[in-house]
């Protein structure tokens, strides 16, 4: 064990066990003390003062204070600017080094090497950990040791390349000695100081640790009908897990190694396609961190060629659930209400923006950026220009989502649309996914005219898959 202390930066891993900077810190280091910054710097780019993920942080952040209290230790919690004040609290501190869990993103990777500079000045070390991830930077790559574009050769390497000490747990409690109080650590700022109001999170969502803990035990009970379930939006198939992922309430050690466990012993399907779904995360957070132009512009540059049309009244309409498809609108409303939208509908809706209202998926992105629960940055990114066949690995520009069939294959009977538009209740479940088809006489009988109690399509498919080819023909070299 080196000299005196260290500062332990919590970021987005909101947990006291299965911590790998944590770790390493308290086994290091005679006294380790604990801090997280409620970023000005986010926080203040944030468009509405009502945001769900500030109160779920927030509640994630007194859970884990009376955690590393329990401990002995405590957690300082600041609302200021990370770049100087983890440099300025380590200085007051008089620690010898900052540990911290890397983070891939562009604007993430600035701060730190920000922060880094200051540091250094100080004589202070800076030192960040694999965490978020299981595979990180160029821990996968190609034969020739290039990165991955592709995420089927990505999986089979990562498996190939995963051991059993890649999902085992870093154990905090065992070094519990080293964690340290100080008088900086007072009590939590509250929302409203920090200019922020309480939402509905909270009847939906349990946050903290406690909260992931109880939605894992749930989902290991329903895991097996994962590949089925997970595309029906009216069904409680997927694990619901993955805001607590977002911010690391939960260790993704933790539920990949239950994934992997679950495939390996009892040829669980379900279980393998949930493993699926956790690569398809350190797939995107390595495109982010090797492409990091990707998160302004289209992974693949030829396609920032296309002149979408981009109007915005047909913007507004997608945004505020006015667009006639009721799959479609649901699904917004679903956001809109929750902050929380089914995986599937993401691809749908993402599709509908960019194919049949020809919008930049940049406009898209940023209002999921801005209203959903689990933004990440990565798979956001991702996920819409895999929708706009811009990205890496991404549906050929031709496969277009058609919003009738759609919303027939995965909400058949109509319950997912019907629970977020009630205007809806009456429509029999022939009409339900297209309305506007059924006769006008029993449309006044069931109290649902189109026009008036619901909208009509701003757009017709068929038309606006026609110009979508030929928009995404202009481009040189589409495929």
């Amino acid at each position: 064990m080196s000299s005196s202390s260290a500062l332990f930066w919590f970021r987005r891993d909101l947990r006291s066990h299965d911590n790998v900077g944590l770790h390493h810190a308290l086994t290091t280091f005679k006294k380790v003390y604990c801090a997280f910054i409620f970023d000005r710097d986010i926080l203040e780019e944030l468009p509405s003062k009502q945001d769900r993920r500030v109160e779920f942080i927030w509640e994630s952040i007194a859970e884990l204070k009376a955690s590393i209290e329990s401990m002995g230790g405590d957690l300082i919690v600041q609302h200021a600017s990370a770049r100087t004040d983890i440099p300025a609290l380590a200085k007051a501190l008089k620690v010898d080094a900052v540990y911290t869990n890397e983070d891939y993103e562009p604007h993430a990777v600035a701060r730190d090497a920000a922060v880094r500079k200051t540091l250094d000045g100080e004589g202070i070390d800076f030192r960040t950990f694999k965490d978020t991830v299981i595979f990180e930077k160029g821990e996968v790559l190609t034969q020739a040791g290039g990165t991955f574009s592709v995420f089927t050769p990505y999986k089979n390497a990562w498996l190939k390349r995963l051991h059993d000490s890649d999902l085992s747990p870093r154990e905090i409690k065992a070094h519990r000695a080293s964690f340290a109080k100080t008088s900086l650590a007072k009590e939590l700022p509250t929302l409203e100081s920090m200019g922020f109001e309480r939402t509905n999170i909270l009847s939906f969502m349990r946050a903290g640790m406690s909260g992931a803990a109880a939605l894992r035990d749930d989902f290991v009970d329903r895991m097996a009908d994962y590949k089925e379930a997970r595309d029906l939006p009216s069904v409680k198939g997927v694990s619901y897990l993955s805001m607590h992922n977002r911010f690391g309430t939960i260790s993704i050690r933790e539920i990949a190694s239950i994934a992997y466990a679950e495939t390996l012993r009892k040829k669980n399907i379900g279980a393998e396609t949930w493993l699926s779904e956790l690569i398809w995360r350190d797939f995107y957070f390595q495109v982010i961190f090797h492409h990091p132009h990707a998160a302004e512009s289209a992974f693949r540059p030829e396609y920032d060629a296309i002149k979408w049309p981009n109007d915005k009244k047909l913007f507004t309409a997608w945004c505020e659930a006015k667009t006639g498809y009721p799959l479609i609108d649901a699904a917004m409303r679903q956001i809109n209400q929750t902050g929380y939208m089914h995986n599937r509908l993401r691809m749908i809706v993402a599709s509908f923006l960019t194919k049949d209202l020809l919008i930049d998926w940049r406009w898209g992105e940023k209002y999921f950026a801005d209203n959903l629960n689990d933004f990440d940055l990565s798979a956001n990114n991702g996920g819409w220009q895999w929708a706009a066949s811009t990205g890496c690995d991404a549906q050929p520009y031709f496969r277009i989502f058609n919003p009738i069939t759609q919303s027939e294959r995965f909400d058949t009977q109509g319950k997912f649309i019907r629970k977020y538009m009630p205007e809806l209740k009456n429509v029999p479940d022939k009409f339900i996914h297209a309305p506007w088809l059924l006769p006008p006489l029993e449309q006044q009988a069931r109290e649902c005219v189109i026009g008036r109690d619901y909208p009509l399509p701003i757009v017709d498919h068929a038309t606006q898959r026609d110009r979508a080819l030929a928009l995404y023909k202009t481009v040189k070299g589409a495929k």
